[in-house]
């Protein structure tokens, strides 16, 4: 055993012993990060504007603090951007991690020297975690690969922005450096495709004993490297042990990539955000995530059959049920407060509280990591109904993951044409033009050559409501789904495409 991988056994234990600590006594662990938060943000132009002098519990906090998004948020965040101090938190952030918004173009999502100290922390506890569950530590000998977005930030008024996955690159600790790929010039390239190629060059004939990144994109990676080889990614590199994911469900991707990799390697998953890091899935045995409730974060959920309400109940930890689908709220030491980040979860286990991501409290397609909401796909129509003459009853979007003939996947849009268009492939065009500008992250999969350009498969006159009636879902308040991350619905049109 090396002195690098005897280093990290030792610290591993040392690790899950704090872990252990605070996940055996959660609600006490969660009243102190609430109260810290609190006594923190009591000066900030927020905790004024909020009484925060007078909160001394979640009820208070609850009459003070309503749930905001991001668009609610927003006047507090440009205070920030316009060079204001002491607005959401103390003193100004140290980053902005820019991402797609919904309504108004791209968010900066403030984050502090405190927010990511528990953004690093968490991505190496997991890794920490794993040794000493599985006590293998083989792996920390060899190369490492983080397949993330480029490191190079912007600056406003003196803040950094940029995307959370660039801005993490800059604190890789020094202990791993001489092991991390690929090299900082080719992190920094743009284009994904050029960035790829590159990678390849630089880890082909590499020790690889860990990957990391979105399954989507390391899918791409995987094929590229076959492709190029002509060997099983698990022969190329005898050594891989573990890939790391989060972002997207992996078990879509599962069967593909243990086929690209020609067998099962152990795989951790993790749940962060620009908003912060949540969980990570911290034993090889047990369903779900580690919900992380000592991170500088505190939770409230609200049951997502209920979060539409005029008044929902608010639960904390100490109240939460299994098996139920909670929007989950946060506010943070990154200044954010009761905040929707928009993502569904269930508790899977109490002890500890573990969870997995259910969805989005709004419907959404992100199969590959891509966001997409149902305000994007009806502008995307929208758009293309008013520059033809085509006319729509109904449509609905899915993803198909897994195309035949090789073919990358794609969005698949089902649409039931009053009157047809003229031209659809001008019909077609003007949709996928108008949801790559809405949505960088499709944009961004597209460019990449993740995902092809959508297509559109045509539903006869009557179908929609044919298919309703199939689910007994024909009239009243019953709408069609505009959009799902999966094909039950795509299946359920089987019978009436034309």
């Amino acid at each position: 055993m090396s002195l690098k991988a005897f280093g990290a056994k030792l610290f591993a234990k040392y690790i899950s012993k704090q872990t252990m600590e605070w996940a055996n006594n959660p609600v006490r662990t969660q009243e102190k990060t609430f109260q810290k938060l609190i006594d923190s943000a009591k000066e900030t132009q927020f905790g004024r504007d909020h009484n925060f002098h007078w909160i001394n519990n979640h009820s208070d906090f609850c009459k003070n603090v309503p749930i905001r998004d991001y668009e609610e948020l927003k006047g507090y965040v440009q205070q920030i951007i316009d060079g204001k101090n002491d607005v959401l938190w103390p003193n100004k952030p140290i980053y902005f991690a820019k991402t797609s918004g919904t309504t108004s173009g791209a968010k900066y999502i403030p984050i502090t020297k405190e927010s990511i100290k528990h953004q690093i922390d968490a991505s190496r506890n997991a890794i920490l975690s794993y040794i000493h569950e599985t006590g293998n530590t083989d792996f920390v000998d060899g190369k490492m690969i983080f397949l993330q977005g480029s490191p190079i930030l912007e600056e406003k008024n003196g803040i950094k922005l940029g995307r959370l996955s660039g801005i993490s690159a800059h604190y890789i600790p020094a202990y791993l450096q001489k092991n991390r790929l690929p090299s900082w010039e080719t992190n920094c390239i743009e284009d994904w495709e050029t960035k790829v190629d590159k990678v390849i060059e630089e880890t082909e004939d590499q020790n690889m004993t860990v990957i990391a990144g979105i399954p989507s994109w390391v899918q791409m990676y995987f094929e590229k490297l076959n492709s190029k080889t002509e060997k099983k990614v698990g022969d190329l590199f005898k050594n891989f042990q573990l890939f790391i994911y989060g972002g997207v469900n992996y078990e879509p991707y599962r069967a593909k990539f243990e086929n690209l990799i020609g067998r099962r390697v152990d795989s951790i998953e993790l749940f962060p955000a620009s908003e912060g890091f949540f969980a990570y899935q911290d034993s090889q045995k047990e369903e779900g995530m580690l919900l992380l409730l000592n991170s500088g974060i505190f939770y409230e959920f609200i049951k997502a059959d209920e979060f539409f309400s005029e008044n929902p109940k608010r639960h904390t930890i100490g109240d939460v049920e299994l098996g139920v689908d909670y929007a989950m709220i946060i506010s943070s030491d990154a200044g954010l407060w009761a905040y929707n980040i928009g993502d569904t979860i269930r508790f899977v286990s109490l002890k500890p509280y573990r969870v997995i991501v259910s969805g989005r409290i709004k419907h959404f397609i992100s199969a590959f990591g891509e966001h997409v909401i149902a305000k994007e796909v009806e502008e995307a129509i929208k758009t293309a109904i008013e520059n033809t003459d085509a006319l729509v009853n109904e449509f609905t979007v899915a993803p198909q993951t897994s195309p035949q003939n090789r073919e990358l996947p794609y969005h698949e849009w089902f649409i039931e044409f009053e009157k047809p268009p003229t031209d659809l492939p001008e019909f077609s065009n003007l949709i996928e033009e108008s949801m790559k500008k809405q949505n960088s992250y499709y944009f961004d999969l597209i460019e990449g050559n993740i995902l092809q350009p959508l297509k559109i498969t045509k539903i006869h006159a009557g179908g929609f409501q044919d298919y309703m009636k199939t689910i007994g879902k024909l009239g009243g308040q019953n709408k069609v789904q505009r959009l799902s991350n999966d094909r039950k619905v795509a299946d359920g049109l089987t019978p009436f495409q034309l």
